[in-house]
């Protein structure tokens, strides 16, 4: 027990040290044109190090915030509002994957195409009617990593209430804090802990490991070079696979962010109280008529 309170704390301390020396020192790990350096954003993307770097600021954030709230709710908004920006525009996805079937129905079924040509600046792209049909998993995919926070934020997931419906108003916001600490957060770590080398193995030769350690790293960055997947399911289907498991660990980011600032609207709702109940929130607006599906719940 000694030995972990030991750990956890002196990786705290060294939090401040680590993130530090990785701001004067960016070309270590923004320097691209050396292996070594894209080994080390491998190592810690998915490293104790940013673990406790980003644990320590949320720390840091939340004590802040509870001396004076409008830093708190800066960051809600400051988060909130990134989310929303991020997924108001990937939510167009569905659209343009929509108006792309429909084009590829009709070059299949009535014209007969078999390759099509996009030339919108003079340059040409050309690639299989089919390639084309199997990439609109790649705007169904921007859709649900981009947008969930999005839909969160707006309430606009389905959710089974047992007893959350009828409970009085700080027991939903002392649930609501407990829950983005227990569940929402270490759910994405998890996702993003697996994403980040699933990624990575994908992108580069030789594979990273999470066992890996930093010396290890950087021996394999001798032999580093990009590898990037351009593996179909079919010989002329969509081969841009790779492009799922970065948004893999966006979703995963974009979850936890999300995830801090609902903790901290709900604390801040706990403390206020029921006048501060929806402060800031940028809410869509509802036509007339789809008042149903806003909060639905079962």
């Amino acid at each position: 027990m000694g030995d972990a309170l030991i750990w956890f704390f002196s990786n705290i301390g060294m939090a401040f040290y680590n993130f530090g020396y990785a701001i004067t020192h960016p070309g270590l790990w923004l320097d691209w044109s050396n292996s070594e350096a894209i080994m080390r954003v491998i190592y810690y993307g998915g490293s104790v190090e940013f673990f406790f770097v980003v644990f320590v600021a949320f720390l840091i954030v939340t004590g802040l915030g509870i001396w004076r709230h409008s830093i708190m709710w800066g960051a809600v908004r400051v988060l909130e509002g990134f989310g929303n920006a991020v997924g108001r525009f990937f939510a167009w996805a569905g659209l343009l994957m929509v108006l792309q079937q429909v084009i590829v129905v009709f070059l299949q079924s009535v014209f007969r195409m078999g390759n099509l040509t996009i030339a919108p600046f003079g340059v040409g792209f050309t690639q299989s009617v089919g390639w084309f049909s199997e990439e609109l998993k790649l705007y169904n995919a921007m859709v649900v990593a981009l947008c969930c926070a999005y839909t969160f934020i707006q309430g606009g997931h389905v959710r089974v209430d047992l007893f959350y419906a009828t409970a009085k108003y700080r027991t939903k916001k002392a649930i609501d804090m407990f829950g983005s600490i227990v569940f929402m957060m270490p759910a994405a770590i998890l996702i993003w802990m697996y994403g980040w080398y699933f990624l990575w193995r994908h992108l580069v030769v030789p594979k990273p490991s999470a066992s890996d350690t930093l010396d290890r790293l950087l021996l394999k960055s001798r032999a580093l070079r990009w590898n990037v997947e351009t593996i179909g399911f079919s010989p002329n289907g969509f081969n841009g696979y790779f492009l799922f498991k970065i948004l893999l660990a966006c979703f995963a980011a974009m979850v936890f962010l999300q995830a801090v600032a609902f903790f901290y609207r709900s604390y801040l709702e706990f403390v206020e109280g029921p006048e501060s109940e929806g402060k800031y929130h940028d809410h869509d607006w509802l036509e007339k008529g789809e008042e149903a599906y806003d909060h639905a719940e079962f």
